[in-house]
């Protein structure tokens, strides 16, 4: 599967962001999609997942009240709305797909998009 993240940009503290992953290939296999994000020096972080057939969705506590997971099964894509951004969310936000419930519960990926980057101002 192939994935394309979009809507990265620089926003102001308080702003928000809605960022787009579009999914093509072997969509129908997908059993759920998730958003990570890293910064230079940090390991990758995980801040939201979504069931791609129950639409469960999941939430570090980071985000957690502030960012919404969401898809569209007809689109083959997922969201991510970022509300009340703060400095500290400024990072490379990936996209991420799974394949198994095993997997997607240990939060270990089959594939990647290649990232928006996502800048909060102060």
């Amino acid at each position: 599967v192939q994935l394309q993240a979009s809507g990265g940009g620089l926003v102001q503290a308080g702003g928000s962001l809605r960022l787009s992953c579009a999914a093509s290939g072997h969509t129908f296999s997908i059993y759920g999609m998730g958003w990570f994000r890293q910064t230079p020096g940090k390991g990758r972080e995980f801040v939201a997942a979504i069931h791609w057939s129950g639409g469960m969705t999941y939430y570090a506590d980071s985000v957690e009240g502030r960012y919404t997971i969401s898809r569209d099964s007809a689109k083959n894509t997922v969201y991510l709305e970022m509300n009340s951004l703060k400095p500290e969310d400024t990072a490379g936000y990936y996209c991420a797909a799974v394949y198994s419930d095993y997997r997607f519960r240990r939060r270990e990926y089959d594939y990647w998009g290649q990232g928006t980057q996502v800048t909060v101002s102060s």
